[in-house]
């Protein structure tokens, strides 16, 4: 089988959660996947204490109940040294562009923890499928390895079955044309991460939430309410009140740190 084109290590990773809101759900388990430029891998699950109660309903999806990780630490316990396992390495998942990469972020944020994205790629599987086949990781095991998956919505078998749906795709995909919704022919499945970046990165995302994206000028613009499409800058030049009502309000940290980030390169370019 074919092995990916690594200049730096790559993790994949999966989370497990007490929900599916990015501002206020936490991590109950992760799995995660390094593979090394050589080769190397390295695989760590761990279960972790989300200091909220874990909705009944997510239990039943994950297996993973209350009583399961009372004795568990919490992500504050394990932050610095799963930063340290994380250093340098690019991120890939199943959906983790609109959902795990978000979700870890805000745990690093809570947590008090640097983790820079800026230099790191993030390669999202399910962006190849959609866009390629357009269908869960459930399926793509079935359609590109032929198998079914063991103890799915177990963090470490759904990591396991993302990395050999990954490996399949590189594989399958390796010179098939695509073309966009504009007509533009090219080749984006390649064996490199740089441009798996540029291909599952369907929404050029400011915030990793999609709360603030980049339009067609690389202007950072709202894609939300009453503001949908203007400039970020503009926004919070006529009516300042955004900012404090956008800081006060349900949005995910890395939203808010975005927005504040925004805010004062405005200030020091006056």
């Amino acid at each position: 089988m074919i092995q990916p084109n690594l200049t730096r290590p790559i993790a994949f990773f999966d989370l497990e959660t007490t929900g599916v809101n990015v501002a206020s759900d936490r991590i109950v388990e992760i799995s995660i996947l390094k593979i090394l430029p050589d080769g190397t891998k390295e695989i760590k699950t761990k279960r972790i204490n989300p200091t909220i109660p874990i909705p009944l309903q997510s239990s039943l999806i994950h297996g993973i109940y209350d009583k399961d990780i009372v004795n568990e630490p919490t992500f504050k316990g394990i932050a610095k040294s799963l930063a340290d396992f994380l250093k340098d390495c690019d991120l890939a998942g199943y959906n983790s562009n609109k959902f795990d990469i978000p979700v870890l972020v805000e745990e690093f944020l809570r947590a008090e923890v640097d983790f820079d994205l800026k230099k790191r790629r993030f390669v999202d599987v399910q962006n190849i499928f959609h866009q390629m086949e357009q269908r869960t990781l459930k399926a793509a095991y079935k359609f590109y390895c032929g198998k079914e998956i063991i103890n799915a919505h177990s963090a470490q078998a759904d990591i396991e079955a993302t990395y050999e749906v990954f490996l399949a795709q590189l594989e399958k995909y390796d010179g098939v044309e695509f073309e966009d919704r504009k007509g533009n022919k090219s080749t984006p499945v390649k064996n490199d991460i740089a441009a798996l970046h540029e291909f599952t990165n369907i929404n050029k995302n400011a915030d990793l939430a999609g709360r603030i994206i980049f339009n067609e000028d690389n202007v950072e613009v709202f894609n939300f309410g009453k503001h949908t499409g203007k400039p970020v800058e503009k926004v919070l030049r006529e009516e300042p009140s955004y900012y404090s009502w956008m800081l006060n309000g349900d949005f995910p940290l890395y939203t808010k740190k975005v927005l504040t980030d925004i805010k004062l390169r405005m200030a020091f370019n006056k």
